[in-house]
């Protein structure tokens, strides 16, 4: 992923809670407790004892966080939504401190939680250190570093003819050079029989001690090969029966084929003014999107689209760390962050019509004729210069403040040739914004008896964001405004019974302004604002070093405070301010039971509540809640591991994300998945 070395690894058992080291929050490791954020952290070894092996059952017990798995960027995407909002860009991806696809969108299709150490979940807008990326959460992927790693192999079958192995190792090395690798591939089926996922990665982790300094490596290499489902058309209320459950009108060639290169280096050396240390990251996709969605009328007509487009997704940083008074510090950086997409799309609208049924294979896009060509050539930079303080006066204090001023410039073309009567729309356009961003965070310990303790803080963030470009088939030449916001968060994190029973609680305010939305025609404008309002809380108790349980509950109230919406069919406005957003319940739970002991019977369990959303802007649309049920059963040998593993057990098919290519579509929830696992420690 990223060349910069992740810190020494959380504890974990009885000393864990909110002694768990993070660094998501100031780059610099410091425990739970010190950071005045709410932060959650999913350690290896409830990765490994879960057997996450994707962001969905990665973050399965995150409180007041959905992932679920699937989307327009096909079943090996996912749609994470944080503080109530569902929405694909409105968090940032990191991996190893590196924005991963943070110049567009993120790109969880590329993320990989093979040889992960653990994942951290931060609430609310990204820190200074990460420029104008997020406004409502920051999940960071931490993988072990070069000369570590988990240390095992494993294989494993499922239904639906799926299949999967990965492995993870340490390299020979010598005194100043450390090395690791971790492979992995899968082939997945689902009950939709034309959905498929086939991909596979490898990344090599090196590091090389220079004197007082290091030099670290990354090389990874990604493939991605999907062939995507159908969304499901909502008529009304309620989604529509006229298409079977796993219906899909995809044209015969249907695929979403990626191909990512990434390589980052990484130097750190200590200096008169401080640690000084510079990453560079540079990372390049090539990606076929060959898809087609059918009509909102139920026509059985459907447009295609036959799309391919290259990013390239670069990040720089350099920055200087310094002790400042009682263990606090100052950091002092500048970033950059470049993007270049460019895409070709060719697509056929009205190109076929087919059975709703399901039962016709549609044709291949070389036999659909082509009526529109669209032209995409977007550059970002993304470049700042920031600071934050870290102030602890006295023990019980910690004082957080942070300052960046950015500077970012889009420029954008655009081609749109229409037939049969031929016509021909371009445009170019450039937007430069230059403006501060803000955080200040305080935290206080009420109380401290041993392990166990009471800290209160809060905090203030002001942030912006660019507009984000979906690269959909669509003629949008525009550069929009950037997306602002403020929001305010006050929280307490506690440890009880010595430090075993733990628990982080966060009540929250956000206010968006110049939201984007879509237009009837298409396009995009800036037409909206949100408030996201809330409160969350997080438990675990850590009852042995092999048994923990998990509770946490989030109820969130998401909803618009300005928009016009425009209804499709009858082209008429509606005032929908005040209306719950789109599939962002009131209520979400989460519970789970982790019996890991180091040999014999090992189980777990993990069980999430959803709770009723709707579907429409309007919210005339309303969904019911539902319940899903992950488990694991398993026994463990002295090396060796045989393990039975569920997800969806309960086999859940609600609509869980919208479509962005047709207000009325969506993605339902995967199938009940079953799979058979051996791994082995090496």
């Amino acid at each position: 992923m990223a060349a910069k070395a992740a810190p020494p690894p959380p504890a974990e058992g009885p000393d864990a809670g909110l002694a768990t080291i993070v660094v998501t929050g100031t780059r610099v490791p410091e425990t739970v407790d010190r950071v005045p954020l709410d932060i959650s952290v999913v350690p290896a070894r409830d990765l490994a004892a879960r057997d996450a092996h994707d962001m969905a059952s990665a973050l399965a017990l995150v409180p007041g966080v959905e992932a679920p798995s699937g989307g327009d960027a096909g079943p090996s995407s996912a749609v994470p939504s944080l503080w109530g909002l569902h929405e694909f860009d409105a968090f940032l991806l990191v991996a190893d401190g590196v924005p991963w696809g943070g110049a567009f969108n993120p790109m969880i299709t590329t993320i990989d939680m093979t040889d992960v150490q653990r994942i951290e979940v931060l609430k609310g807008a990204a820190p200074v250190m990460y420029g104008a990326t997020a406004f409502v959460g920051v999940v960071q992927a931490i993988d072990y570093p070069a000369g570590e790693a988990a240390n095992e192999a494993d294989i494993a079958v499922g239904n639906h003819g799926s299949a999967r192995g990965s492995a993870a190792f340490v390299l020979p090395g010598s005194d100043h050079y450390r090395q690791s690798l971790a492979v992995d591939g899968q082939s997945l089926g689902f009950s939709d029989r034309r959905e498929t996922v086939s991909n596979g990665r490898l990344l090599y982790r090196g590091a090389l001690d220079t004197g007082q300094g290091k030099l670290t490596i990354d090389a990874d290499l990604t493939i991605v090969r999907d062939t995507p489902s159908s969304p499901v058309i909502r008529t009304g209320s309620a989604l529509t029966t006229l298409t079977p459950i796993d219906a899909n009108f995809n044209p015969a060639d249907a695929r979403i084929d990626q191909n990512e290169y990434h390589l980052a280096l990484g130097y750190s050396q200590p200096t008169a003014l401080g640690k000084w240390e510079t990453t560079l990251s540079l990372a390049h996709s090539d990606i076929t999107d060959i898809r087609a969605f059918l009509h909102p009328d139920l026509s059985g007509a459907a447009d295609s689209q036959n799309q391919h487009r290259h990013i390239d997704d670069d990040y720089l940083d350099t920055h200087l760390t310094n002790p400042l008074g009682n263990d606090g510090s100052i950091i002092v950086g500048a970033d950059l962050l470049y993007g270049l997409g460019r895409q070709t799309t060719r697509n056929g609208n009205g190109g076929y019509t087919v059975p709703l049924d399901g039962s016709v294979l549609p044709p291949p896009t070389s036999q659909i004729a082509v009526n529109e060509i669209g032209t995409v050539n977007d550059r970002r930079v993304f470049a700042g210069q920031y600071a934050q303080a870290d102030g602890k006066p006295g023990s019980r204090w910690d004082i957080t403040a942070g300052l960046r001023l950015n500077e970012t410039w889009e420029h954008k073309r655009t081609s749109d040739f229409t037939t049969p009567s031929p016509v021909l729309r371009a445009a170019s356009a450039s937007r430069t914004v230059v403006r501060l961003t803000e955080t200040l965070g305080v935290s206080y310990r009420a109380w401290q008896a041993g392990a166990d303790e009471v800290v209160v803080y809060a905090d203030w963030r002001n942030a912006f964001k660019p507009a984000a470009l979906d690269f959909g088939p669509d003629y949008t030449p525009d550069v929009l405004l950037p997306e602002t916001a403020q929001s305010y968060e006050a929280g307490l994190k506690a440890a009880l019974d010595d430090g075993r029973l733990t628990f982080q609680a966060e009540a929250f305010t956000l206010d968006f302004h110049n939201l984007v939305v879509p237009t009837p025609s298409g396009a995009l404008a800036n037409a909206a604002g949100e408030r996201l309002r809330g409160v969350e809380f997080e438990s675990r108790w850590q009852a042995t070093r092999d048994f923990a349980a998990v509770a946490n509950f989030a109820w969130h109230d998401a909803s618009f405070t300005r928009y016009l919406f425009v209804e499709p069919d009858s082209g008429t406005s509606v005032d929908v301010a005040g209306n719950q957003l789109t599939l962002a319940p009131h209520v979400l739970a989460s519970a789970g039971l982790l019996y890991t002991p180091p040999s014999g019977l090992n189980a777990t369990m993990a069980v999430s509540r959803v709770g009723r959303r709707f579907l429409d802007e309007q919210n005339a649309a309303p969904v019911a809640a539902y319940t899903t049920i992950a488990a694991t059963l398993g026994y463990r040998f002295e090396k060796w591991l045989v393990a039975f593993e569920g997800e969806n057990l309960s086999n859940q098919r609600p609509p869980v994300t919208a479509s962005e290519f047709g207000s009325d579509s969506f993605y339902r929830l995967n199938g009940r998945r079953l799979w058979l696992r051996l791994a082995e420690t090496l």
